[in-house]
């Protein structure tokens, strides 16, 4: 029962960091919660960086970073702090879309909220969809790899020459099996301990 609770504490939390009242009404800084008025290029659209170039993230870093020193970061800092400013850009733009009666000022008042409560939470889902990426490239790298491998031996074994090498060789093999089979029964037949053996048993 206390971990029902808890649960439910912890998901009305999450959700009033999604949610900011103005004039009356319930305005979403969770990009994904309009995600079922979307089609799939918007879709695509916000869950795919590098839709906003380079130059307009660099504009706003100041923006929505104000107290970093960007010469200071690392590259990986930097690529995941440029995406999250990506994914501020998107949000507005979405909640622009699906809230138009709000003014300049209002809009304002959302940005710095998102500010205050989105930051981290784009910065945690840049880096799992950047972690996620490499894995899907991963993937499929070793697939094409592994369909390269399979395409160059039936390749290979397709080929005439390739024929008249191993016919030879399957020959030999095939022919040295059945000697070795035929000198161990030799073999057999010859041992005194064999033939003992089978005297006993008549």
């Amino acid at each position: 029962m206390v971990f029902s609770l808890d649960k439910e504490n912890k998901i009305s939390n999450s959700l009033q960091n999604d949610i900011v009242k103005i004039a009356g009404k319930r305005v979403f800084i969770n990009p994904f919660l309009y995600s079922r008025k979307f089609d799939e290029n918007t879709n695509n659209w916000l869950r795919e960086s590098g839709q906003i170039s380079d130059e307009k993230i660099q504009r706003n870093r100041n923006r929505f970073y104000p107290e970093l020193d960007w010469s200071l970061l690392s590259d990986e800092d930097r690529i995941i702090k440029d995406a999250a400013i990506e994914m501020f850009l998107k949000t507005l733009e979405i909640v622009n879309t699906y809230n138009p009666k709000l003014n300049s000022s209002q809009m304002l008042y959302v940005e710095r909220k998102m500010i205050i409560n989105k930051k981290s939470a784009f910065e945690k889902w840049v880096s799992k969809s950047f972690v996620k990426k490499v894995k899907i490239a991963q993937n499929k790298k070793r697939k094409f790899q592994r369909e390269i491998f399979i395409r160059n031996w039936q390749e290979w074994f397709s080929l005439n020459t390739t024929h008249q090498a191993l016919i030879p060789i399957i020959v030999i093999i095939c022919t040295s099996a059945f000697i070795g089979w035929f000198a161990g029964i030799s073999k057999n037949s010859c041992n005194p301990y064999f033939e003992s053996n089978i005297k006993n048993q008549r």
